[in-house]
């Protein structure tokens, strides 16, 4: 058993959470007491004064013991049904976690059938926790920077020929102060990030849990490469699988029989130039990034795509955002489903 933040590598993101877990012996992150408690301390799921008695003794005793069994009779209990409800979520999810026996298992089973509805943040707050801990040790600020595509929506601009990604809570955060800022000196209109560089690579480890550095993603520059490296490793670390991902300009040329779309507007997207639909170029999303993806196992996919490579997309949606979902990586590939 291994401490994930020990003397084996840097821990890119405080907030993941890489200190509340440990490595299991296969690499992947065990459920912990204070992964839990975690959980239990969200403001929507802590007590406040107002809370009853029946919801105080319930959040001491599972901080006390994160595992602890909590009867549906009990939850009924609670005064306020909108806690109730919120404990009911909550306590579904770790009981989920437990009983696959991991963080990356727990992730992975929930996009199967049967599986529990969680709320969205708890997954991508699942996905910053696992990058954490496949990029333990990483020495390269442009991996760490493009990584948090997988769990950090962002925000596109085009200018000057230039694709650049930046997160887009912190530009919602800076365009109100800059609306602000505006009051008093119309001048300033425009929200300012840092480009993540060569020259400034160094800073980012500093202020990596900022995620306030932009991002070059123009197809031939370090991004896209950076982007590629890290599908390749997600499926790694999930699949045990060796696949070689290369960016592309376009599939015009290429014999496509597969895809995956990284989001659902890629998804929508590609789903419909495969079958020869007609896309309106006006108030729809587009494609930013393309995506060559060699299975280096072939023998782990299904027959008709054996030394095939398949295709992945990257959507900007109509509103300029970026919404990345991970798990697609995990679902959509063409598996054997015999040697899974």
């Amino acid at each position: 058993m291994t401490a994930v933040n020990d003397k084996t590598g840097r821990v890119i993101w405080k907030s993941a959470g890489q200190h509340l877990t440990h490595r299991l012996d296969n690499g992947w992150l065990a459920v912990s007491g204070d992964f839990l408690r975690a959980y239990y301390t969200r403001p929507e799921i802590h007590p406040v004064e107002e809370s009853c008695a029946v919801e105080h003794a319930l959040f001491e005793r599972l901080m006390a013991d994160p595992f602890a069994p909590v009867s549906a009779g009990e939850l009924a209990k609670i005064a306020d049904p909108d806690a109730a409800e919120n404990y009911t979520v909550v306590l579904r999810f770790r009981d989920h976690l437990v009983a696959k026996g991991s963080i990356e298992a727990g992730y992975a089973s929930l996009f199967t059938p049967g599986a529990p509805l969680v709320p969205p943040v708890f997954i991508s707050q699942m996905a910053h926790l696992i990058m954490g801990n496949i990029l333990l040790g990483e020495t390269d600020a442009m991996v760490a920077r493009a990584a948090e595509l997988f769990f950090r929506e962002q925000t596109a601009t085009t200018s000057n020929e230039r694709m650049m990604l930046a997160d887009a809570e912190v530009v919602e955060t800076r365009a109100r102060q800059t609306a602000l800022l505006a009051l008093s000196d119309p001048r300033r209109t425009e929200v300012d990030l840092e480009i993540l560089n060569a020259e400034g690579a160094g800073d980012y480890w500093a202020r990596a849990d900022r995620f306030d550095l932009a991002l070059d993603f123009r197809f031939a520059e370090p991004g896209q490469d950076a982007f590629a490296r890290l599908v390749e490793r997600w499926i790694r670390h999930f699949l045990d699988m060796r696949v070689r991902v290369q960016p592309l300009q376009s599939v015009k040329e290429q014999r496509w029989s597969w895809h995956v779309g990284l989001d659902a507007e890629a998804t929508r997207i590609l789903n419909a130039l495969y079958e020869g639909e007609y896309l309106p170029e006006q108030g729809q999303g587009s494609i930013v990034a393309l995506f060559r993806m060699e299975f280096l196992d072939f023998d782990r996919v299904i027959d008709r795509m054996r030394r095939k490579p398949a295709f992945l997309g990257l959507a900007v949606d109509a509103h300029d955002r970026i919404r990345m979902k991970p798990q697609n990586l995990l679902i959509n590939l063409p598996l054997n489903p015999l040697l899974q």
